[in-house]
């Protein structure tokens, strides 16, 4: 995945449990997780869900990973880490996870096919700047010519302007414009203030 801005890993090996020591702290662990995405969860419309992910969400996916698949090799650890080391944010930027979600079967194939591109038509913009559109997907093409993804990685690159405009308080807007989809919503200050200490 492509980066604007080299840094070094930011989930070290060394720092992730084993097998037996995750079994043990999963618990605690998944709760600390779930509440800390409440307020780096952000609904736009009824079927669009961005979840903003931190070093935090990404380690507990990569252990997810590892307990799931039974990976112990360092071989397999070190793969898991370099799938997901990247979508952590390096200080000026926002990475998110992107959800297109309908409960129908049918349904959803259906609204999958009306919206190709959508994952290139989302937006965030912060109080006294243009709208940064989303770099979608730079792991890998996530659609084709009959549907998109219902899943998609989005980065936002920021301005240190941006970022220091937002940090001091300025209010943070977010929403899609796509011709088969459209939403836009002013974002909570919880959400907001948990955004910019992402930022360096």
């Amino acid at each position: 995945m492509n980066q604007s801005v080299k840094t070094r890993p930011k989930i070290r090996r060394d720092s992730l449990l084993t097998l037996e020591a995750y079994a043990r702290e999963r618990s605690d662990f998944r709760a600390r997780v779930i509440a800390h995405k409440k307020n780096r969860t952000v609904q736009l419309g009824d079927s669009v869900t961005l979840i903003f992910e931190d070093e935090l969400t990404i380690r507990y996916q990569i252990q997810e990973m590892l307990r799931v698949e039974r990976i112990f090799e360092e071989r397999g650890i070190q793969d898991e880490l370099d799938t997901y080391d990247p979508l952590v944010p390096d200080g000026r930027n926002f990475k998110a996870t992107m959800m297109i979600e309908y409960p129908d079967p049918e349904e959803r194939q259906e609204r999958l096919a009306k919206l190709i591109g959508i994952e290139d038509r989302v937006w965030i913009q912060i109080q006294g700047f243009g709208r940064i559109a989303a770099v979608a997907d730079e792991d890998l093409e996530r659609e084709n010519d009959q549907k998109t993804s219902a899943v998609h990685f989005l980065r936002f690159e920021l301005t240190e302007s941006m970022a220091r405009t937002l940090k001091s308080g300025a209010g943070l807007s977010m929403g899609i414009d796509h011709p088969d989809y459209q939403a836009i919503r002013d974002i909570p200050v919880a959400v907001r203030d948990a955004l910019a200490r992402d930022l360096a």
